[in-house]
């Protein structure tokens, strides 16, 4: 069973169309990269996916199920680009509230947490308030919260924002191990670099619609090409031409 899908869907806001005819399949067990420009159409997607809003035509499946059910939505980890976390908490005392909302034990917090600060190296600040961290460490921490409860799906939206060289590996590391766990990542980000390294396959969107998709290797793995260059060929054929020229 594909963990996602995406069946002719199309989102607008008054004039803006924010996607468009938008068909798009997770496999199971699979890194999908969600790629594209601002404003290319991906929050709106995810947000879909969330069931934070329907489409306006079109229909999603997430786990089998719909996104807008809370049975659904409590199999989804979700780390958003910039978390609006409660300042005066440290992360131990955030964990437990997101935990609780997703219906796990005390014990099962404790546990699971301890495991997760460890492994995203907040061991020494997690009884901290969370006013006090940097953007780097408050993007480790929405990586723990994301992961707590143990979904099946997990979204990420710019997940690398803000980390330094190591803790990107350390990152990557910890996706490519949930991908041999059988979860399912849907991976939405800028870092093209970063998007070759550990995904599957590709999706790059265009003003709302989807111009590209396919796996990996097969559109940026023949040793001469790269994701930033199918990018750059796909988005911005302006500057594509001038790259030739020159």
């Amino acid at each position: 069973m594909d963990a996602v899908v995406i069946q002719d869907v199309s989102k607008r806001f008054g004039s803006t169309q924010a996607v468009s005819r938008l068909t798009l399949d997770v496999q199971s067990g699979e890194i999908l990269g969600f790629l594209g420009t601002n404003g290319a159409g991906k929050t709106t997607t995810i947000k879909m996916l969330l069931g934070l809003m329907p489409p306006d035509e079109g229909s999603i499946r997430v786990l089998g199920g719909d996104p807008q059910e809370a049975s659904t939505r409590s199999r989804i980890g979700f780390m958003p680009e910039t978390a609006a976390y409660y300042p005066y908490l440290n992360l131990h005392e955030l964990l437990f509230f997101y935990g609780g909302l997703c219906g796990m034990s005390r014990a099962a917090i404790r546990a699971r947490a301890s495991d997760l600060i460890e492994r995203v190296g907040l061991g020494a600040a997690a009884g901290r308030l969370l006013k006090t961290y940097s953007k780097g460490m408050l993007q480790r921490a929405g990586i723990v919260q994301a992961l707590l409860h143990d979904p099946e799906l997990l979204i990420l939206d710019e997940p690398l924002t803000g980390l330094d060289p190591l803790a990107r590996i350390h990152f990557r590391d910890l996706i490519l191990e949930l991908r041999e766990q059988g979860k399912t990542v849907f991976f939405s980000s800028h870092e093209l670099t970063e998007a070759e390294l550990i995904c599957d396959r590709v999706a790059i969107l265009k003003q709302g619609e989807l111009v590209v998709c396919g796996a990996m290797q097969a559109i940026a793995g023949d040793g001469e090409r790269n994701l930033e260059r199918i990018f750059l060929n796909v988005l911005d054929t302006d500057t594509a031409k001038k790259e030739v020229l020159a």
